[in-house]
Order: structure tokens, then C-alpha cells, then sequence
């Protein structure tokens, strides 16, 4: 059976879109004809120049980032963007000896972990809102990396999250936001980096980074092998990866990229707890436990590989114009044994583990993207535009569950016998489509008026043996961005996101069900301050409203009424001073179920916090020249457990330490790091939802020695 949804003008038919797009890319090849006749000299009087910033180009050992690699902004300056974008630059990345993308993410405002632990992959919300896995995190701003594996950032330069919907550049993606890796790119000058790492539960690991540059071409490659130990009781595993990054320039106009990278991880993931039926209302929340016990057993694994390539060609056919073409491919096998505890008495501790073995799931996602990208004057009115097209292909091959049950004691835990992987069987292939064209136009009416209008028509189909949907929705997105001085710029945007209904979990009674896909809602008003050099300040209002999909009371996966997230969010990323680096953030957030069933409505969307923040300071003691010490803050207000608000988790802060010294020992730059983690020893409940919480992580110490030559 086939549905459609958004039927007030939205369904175009097939012929009148690519009529649509062929017009435009017509209009287009016509004005990159015309101005590939003009002189270079007279582009460049017109002022007509259509500038690439590449990351190598921002500035260097800093908390803070000037340019933008994300979306429709990309090669922007951060402060005329009118969005809110978080950039967790090398020199932040570093200073904390981050591992995993959450470690990156927890620097900025309204970023918490989403109802799985941490320990597999980083599963993020942003501002209340689930990031969708297989969607929402990009490499290098176009392949949608399979996020089911943790990402290394060894080889990342960078991490951008760009706030909120993004249907006009991404088509169908979460409105939470986007999560971009932006991979180390080749460098001029040759260098070797080797480092050694560990921690104190035991767990070490070593890597090295090469990059060599000849003539117009330069390679850079990097590696990393390490075990995991987490200090949580019954788990270990171990991680490596290996990536190259490739770039070629055979004459000015013409350039080539291609990044490629394998990802192993295999690791326990700790049992999950599952929250009693509530009684009169209110569920009873067990005691928060040691952080290192776990009532599961060693041989409950996530364990899988990931490959993840991507080539990109750019050709310049003036200053003013250009196009560029990108593929890529992202693939994951995995094979993952999850665990919970439930039915347990707090009095005795008798309960029951339940285990669900999915064997082999297989995970791919393909994109092709074509852009064009331009520069032109219509009188006093400077145009730059970007029209492309990008089609996206999703495949999942998800088996039916092993399950069992064991009995097991909360206060005593026994072992459990480690099961055989059971016979494969996947009985809902699924296929999701995301083909859509888009133009946008930013245009500067003065020197301090910019408006911008944007459009996407989408082709989308998701299909299974189960179901099939199928829609052709369009997206605006319009807004203004004023800027009385230089150093200051005032915006307001209106943006339309595309979403995917999702597929109901293997833990409700309709599992494998597509639900409808939406269309979501975003204002923002924002203001972005550069006091000085190398600093940026933000604060944003944002208005959020999107369908709804929650587990019900019956067990059943549903889109039910519309959901509204609404806030605030201010931030300072950058130096105070030349000695002083700051990361802080903090966001009050009001998400509530406007609409749907009434045992909803009213209520507070689950594992969502009225407040986060975070604090991050780097000071360079000028009396020891190399010497660097850190401290850290982090704090998360209150959670609802599931939809119905029938309990929350409490709110924590956590603490961090940190210091590093750079020398010279032999003629070879070495840098000694240690970072302090939840330095107190703090007991929390790292994330909850749908009536299951996880604890965080016991306190901890990373350190490293890093020689360069």
C-alpha cells in the first residue's frame, strides 16, 4: 500500500519536478556560460568573486573557528551565518583528549546522550530532539555516515553541529541538528606524529599520523589501535581504524578529494535497566548503584566494522563560478547483544536479565551530490547562489532477535552463559530513497542587509515487504541577517525540515513498521558577537515544532500529535586573552507534547532537560612556557523517564582536570597530557527513555605522550 502526505501544493508530480530542475539548471548553465565569457578582471571589479575556504585556512591553536564546513553555509564566515553552529576545533578536541564524538559533543549547549549508553556509539539528542543515526552525521559535510559504531576523531580536524532543521541541503534528517567530521587534510609541510595512550582502568593504545605533500598532490594517513576498558564492571573490548586522505590539484581550476576510512569496534555494552510499571501513576526509580557494576556478562558485545569513502572533484570555470560533484559510500556490518534488567525486587534483588541477539545487521548508505555554485550582480544587489541536486540510498538488513531470559541478582550478580549466535534471518529488508533538487540565493542588498531564500523538492520513498511510503514534499526556508558593525550580526531564519516517520523498534509489538514521514518547523532569532579576534559570543531564541513519535503505553511505536521545543542558548567559544581558552555554553529548554493521545499532551518530552551547560577553561601559564592546566563543568537538569511523565531522573554535574606540556626532547617536539573525568566520582544516570535509564560512567584518568618530527 502506498500513502502520500502534504497535499496543500506539495505533491508535485515527477514530470513537473525535473521540469523544474532541468529549468533551473538551464537558468544556471546559461548565467556560468555568460560569466565564463567575462574577464577575470571584470568578475573581480564587480566584486563578483566566489570564494572557497578550505578548514586549513581558519585560524590555528584555538578554542575558537572563524568558517563554517556544514550545509548550504559552508566556506561562510561563522558570524554571517545565520544559524547556530557549534565548531569543537583540534586545539578543544585535544586539550580533552576526546575519543568519541560525545566527548566533542558535551561542549555545547542542549547536547545530552539519547536512551542507549554511550559505550557503543555515540546516540545524541540536541535540544530534546533524537539525532537520527543513518541521516544526521556527516563526513566532510555530504556522506551520511552509518552512526552505529563509535566514529574516530584521531583523524578529525574538527566537529560541527548545525542546530536545528536542515531539509533544504539534507533532505529527510532529524530537525536536532547535523554532526560534521571534518577529516585532517594533507598538509604543506611534512609530518609524523606518533602517540601513545591509556587510561586508568586499564585500557591503552598507540597511533601515528603522516602527511606527505609532492608537487600538486599530498596524502595523509592515519591509524590507531587501542583496547577499552571502561572500569564498569564484566566489560572490555578493543578498537583500530586506519583512514587516508588524498587531494590532487592538476591545474588551478581543477581539484580532487578522496577520504576513505575502516572503523573496527568491539566492546560490552553494559545491561540497561528497565524502569517497573508505574503504580498510581508514578514510577519507582531504583537507588543509583556503584558505577562499575553491571549485571550482565562480558560476552554481550557490540561488535562490527565500518567503511566509510568518499571523492569529491571541483572545477572552477571562473571566480565566480563553480561546480563540483561528490560520491560516497558508507557501510556497516554489526553484530550486537543487548541486555536488560528487569522485574527485579529492590528488597532481594531477584530479577530477570533479558537478552535479544540481532546477528549481522547490515547497514548501507549511498549519495551522489551535484552543485553549482555562483556569484553574480543584479544592480546593487550581489548574489550568491548554489543550485544542486543530491539522491540518497539507505539499505538495512536488520535480523529477527534472539531473545532470552536469565535470572540475575542486582546485589549479587551471577555469570551467564554465553550463547551461540542464532541463525540469520531477515525477514523486512528495507530500501529508503531521498532524491530532491534545491536553490538558494543569499543575497546582500547592502553592506549591512542580507536576506536568503531557499527551496527543495523532494522525491522520497521507503520501502519493505511490511509497508511502503512514498511522498514528494517541498521545503522553504527564508531569513535576514543584519550586521551594524563588522564584529556583530543579528539574524532571524525560518527553516522547513523533511523527516523520516522511523521504523518501530525491535522492542514494540508493531517492530519493523515505517511510520509516516513530516515535515518540521524552526524559527530562530539570533545574535553572534566577535569583541575581538578569535573570540565568538551567541545567543539564540529557537521555536521548534514537529510530529511526534513515541513508544505508547501498549507497547505499540507511534506518530502521535506534535511536539513543540522551545529556548534559549548562549555561548563563548574562543580566547579571552592570548593565555586564556574558553568553551562555555548553556541552554534552557522548554520541549512539551502539544498534541496526541491525553496521557501526553502537556507533558514533558522524555530525556529532555530544562537546562545544560558547560563550562570548559584552558589557561597557558606564561611562567612555564608549554605548560597548560584545564578545568572542566558539566551539568544536566532533570529527565523525564518515558511520555507520560511518570518519573525523572535527577539532574548531575560532573567535573573535570586537566594539563599538558610541550617540549622538546632530541629535536622533537613531545606533548604529555592527563585529563581528570568526573574527577568527584559522581553517580547519575547518564540517559533514559521509554522507561529504561543507564548509569554514567565511573571517574577516570586519560593520559598520552605525543612526539611530532
Amino acid at each position: 500500500m502506498k500513502y502520500r502526505q502534504f497535499k496543500s501544493g506539495a505533491a508535485r508530480g515527477a514530470g513537473e519536478s525535473v521540469a523544474v530542475l532541468a529549468s533551473l539548471l538551464v537558468s544556471a548553465t546559461a548565467l556560468a556560460q555568460d560569466s565564463n565569457q567575462r574577464s577575470q578582471q571584470d568578475a573581480k571589479r564587480e566584486g563578483t568573486v566566489l570564494e572557497e575556504i578550505v578548514v586549513t585556512a581558519d585560524r590555528k591553536d584555538s578554542f575558537g573557528a572563524q568558517f563554517v564546513q556544514a550545509g548550504t553555509f559552508r566556506n561562510q564566515r561563522a558570524i554571517d551565518t545565520p544559524l547556530t553552529v557549534a565548531v569543537v576545533t583540534k586545539d578543544l578536541l585535544n586539550s580533552q583528549q576526546a575519543v568519541t564524538v560525545f566527548d566533542a559533543a558535551r561542549n555545547t549547549a542542549g547536547v545530552t546522550a539519547s536512551q542507549i549508553n554511550t559505550v557503543i556509539y555515540s546516540n545524541l539528542a540536541i535540544r530534546g530532539i533524537p539525532v537520527n543515526n543513518f541521516t544526521n552525521y556527516r563526513l566532510n559535510g555530504i556522506l551520511p555516515i552509518v552512526n552505529l559504531i563509535d566514529m574516530p576523531l584521531e583523524n578529525k580536524d574538527r566537529v560541527e553541529i548545525l542546530k536545528g532543521a536542515s531539509g533544504l541541503y539534507y533532505g529527510f534528517a532529524s530537525p536536532a541538528g547535523i554532526v560534521n567530521l571534518t577529516s585532517e587534510r594533507p598538509t604543506p609541510q611534512p609530518l609524523t606524529s606518533v602517540e601513545l595512550s591509556g587510561n586508568s582502568k586499564g585500557g591503552y593504545g598507540g597511533g601515528f599520523d603522516v602527511s606527505r605533500s609532492w608537487g600538486n598532490q599530498g596524502l595523509r594517513i592515519n591509524a590507531a589501535a587501542a583496547t577499552i576498558e571502561t572500569g564498569v564492571d564484566r566489560t572490555s573490548g578493543d578498537r583500530h581504524f586506519a583512514s587516508a586522505a588524498y587531494q590532487w590539484e592538476p591545474t588551478e581550476k581543477l581539484s580532487f578529494e578522496l577520504d576513505g576510512e575502516y572503523i573496527y569496534r568491539t566492546v560490552t555494552e553494559p545491561t540497561e535497566y528497565a524502569l517497573p510499571a508505574p503504580v498510581n501513576g508514578v514510577t519507582t526509580i531504583l537507588p543509583l548503584q556503584r558505577p562499575s557494576k553491571n549485571v550482565g556478562a562480558d560476552w554481550l558485545q557490540a561488535d562490527g566494522y565500518e567503511y566509510n569513502l568518499m571523492s569529491k572533484v571541483r572545477y572552477n570555470f571562473s571566480p565566480a563560478w563553480s561546480a563540483s560533484f561528490s560520491v560516497g559510500q558508507s557501510s556497516l556490518s554489526r553484530t550486537r547483544r543487548y541486555s536488560s534488567f528487569s522485574g527485579y525486587d529492590l528488597a532481594t534483588g531477584n530479577g530477570t536479565v533479558n537478552v535479544a541477539i540481532f546477528y549481522r545487521n547490515d547497514y548501507e548508505n549511498f549519495i551522489y551530490r551535484g552543485d553549482l555554485a555562483g556569484a553574480f550582480n543584479t544592480g546593487p544587489i550581489e548574489h550568491e547562489i548554489l543550485i544542486g541536486y543530491a539522491e540518497t540510498t539507505t539499505r538495512s538488513l536488520i535480523p529477527t532477535a534472539a531473545r532470552t531470559s536469565y535470572a540475575q541478582n542486582l546485589y549479587n550478580p551471577v555469570d551467564i552463559p554465553e550463547q551461540a549466535n542464532p541463525v540469520r534471518i531477515v525477514p523486512n529488508p528495507a530500501e529508503v530513497r531521498d532524491a530532491g533538487y534545491y536553490i538558494m540565493d543569499r543575497a546582500k542588498i547592502t553592506e549591512w542587509l542580507q536576506l536568503t531564500a531557499g527551496y527543495r523538492g523532494t522525491d522520497y520513498r521507503n520501502s519493505s515487504p511490511a509497508s511502503t511510503y512514498v511522498a514528494t514534499p517541498e521545503s522553504l526556508s527564508y531569513g535576514a541577517l543584519l550586521k551594524p558593525r563588522e564584529w556583530i550580526s543579528i539574524y532571524g531564519t525560518y527553516i522547513e525540515g523533511l523527516e523520516e516517520g522511523g521504523t518501530a523498534p525491535g522492542i514494540s509489538a508493531n517492530a519493523g513498521t515505517i511510520l509516516p514521514a513530516a515535515v518540521s518547523e524552526q524559527h530562530e532569532l539570533g545574535v553572534k558577537i566577535e569583541p575581538m579576534p578569535g573570540l565568538m559570543i551567541t545567543a539564540a531564541y529557537f521555536d521548534i515544532d514537529r510530529a511526534s513519535s513515541y513508544l505508547n503505553p501498549s507497547n505499540f511505536f507511534v506518530r502521535d500529535g506534535r511536539a513543540s521545543y522551545k529556548g534559549y542558548e548562549i555561548s563563548a567559544m574562543g580566547e579571552i586573552t592570548r593565555d586564556l581558552s574558553i568553551a562555555i555554553s548553556a541552554i534552557s529548554l522548554d520541549a512539551i507534547q502539544e498534541s496526541g493521545a491525553a496521557a501526553v499532551v502537556g507533558k514533558h518530552i522524555e530525556n529532555t532537560a530544562e537546562t545544560t551547560a558547560s563550562a570548559f577553561l584552558e589557561y597557558r601559564l606564561p611562567l612555564v612556557p608549554g605548560l597548560r592546566v584545564s578545568a572542566g563543568a558539566f551539568y544536566t537538569s532533570e529527565r523525564a523517564v518515558n511520555a507520560a511523565n511518570t518519573a525523572f531522573i535527577p539532574g548531575y554535574t560532573t567535573y573535570d582536570l586537566g594539563a599538558s606540556y610541550s617540549t622538546e626532547l632530541g629535536e622533537r617536539k613531545v606533548t604529555f597530557r592527563v585529563n581528570g573525568e568526573n574527577i568527584t566520582g559522581k553517580r547519575y544516570w547518564a540517559a533514559t527513555g521509554a522507561s529504561l535509564v543507564q548509569q554514567g560512567m565511573p571517574a577516570s584518568i586519560r593520559f598520552s605522550v605525543t612526539t611530532t618530527f
